[in-house]
């Protein structure tokens, strides 16, 4: 079972990193975190990858005080999805042409979506970005959705004043993903060791509706 949820994790941050560089590529908006990104890589002259890594380990500090704990799939995500972005960007052409534009949108929209089902069911730590605001969230007792929606806008502001991309694909990207990664979720999520029913039947519920509520508030973010 941990084979299988090691795996499903690498694989679903490679694809993240490639839906990444897809958006990217599509030349129609970035998600905000992405925004963010974009506009730090073009002021430091360093690969996006970079950022994302070094903004990962940054955020990382901030779990500190909201008394975050870090599993595998958290350390693996900050290093591997900066990782794969650049691999994507080396390997995937820019498309000038408005269909071509389209459909690697759709295709990264798309990508991500089940990049994201799969690393949030390995269920092997949240990432950098998705700690901070469920531990957020936890701490103010705010909800999870107007935690992500505080930081995103944040970080989007900020990122669009240092010239990140923001248009289309990024309002896209903010009505897909969470009802797509919510539909997805349940296929790649791996159960848990059968336990007694009466055991198990509201601690399971209960982490299932976290995850969802999670990903349907596009926790989905690296």
């Amino acid at each position: 079972m941990m084979t299988r949820r090691i795996t499903q994790l690498l694989i679903g941050l490679a694809m993240y990193g490639i839906s990444l560089a897809m958006f990217i590529r599509a030349g129609l908006g970035l998600d905000p975190w992405d925004v963010f990104h974009q506009g730090v890589a073009g002021l430091s002259g360093l690969s996006i990858g970079t950022v994302v890594i070094a903004v990962s380990f940054l955020v990382l500090l901030l779990w500190i005080p909201l008394r975050q704990k870090p599993g595998f799939g958290t350390l693996a995500n900050a290093v591997l999805v900066g990782v794969f972005a650049d691999v994507g960007l080396a390997l995937i052409p820019a498309f000038s042409h408005l269909g071509g534009q389209i459909g690697m949108l759709a295709g990264a929209v798309l990508l991500n979506g089940i990049a994201s089902a799969c690393y949030i069911g390995a269920r092997l730590g949240p990432g950098a970005r998705d700690g901070l605001m469920t531990g957020l969230a936890r701490r103010t007792g705010w909800s999870v959705r107007l935690s992500r929606t505080l930081i995103e806008v944040v970080v989007l502001g900020i990122g669009w004043l240092l010239g990140g991309s923001v248009g289309a694909g990024t309002v896209v990207y903010a009505l897909a993903i969470g009802p797509l990664v919510q539909l997805l979720l349940p296929l790649f999520t791996v159960p848990e060791k059968t336990r007694p029913v009466a055991a198990e039947a509201e601690p399971a519920g209960a982490e299932r509706g976290t995850e969802t509520e999670a990903a349907a508030a596009g926790a989905v973010q690296n």
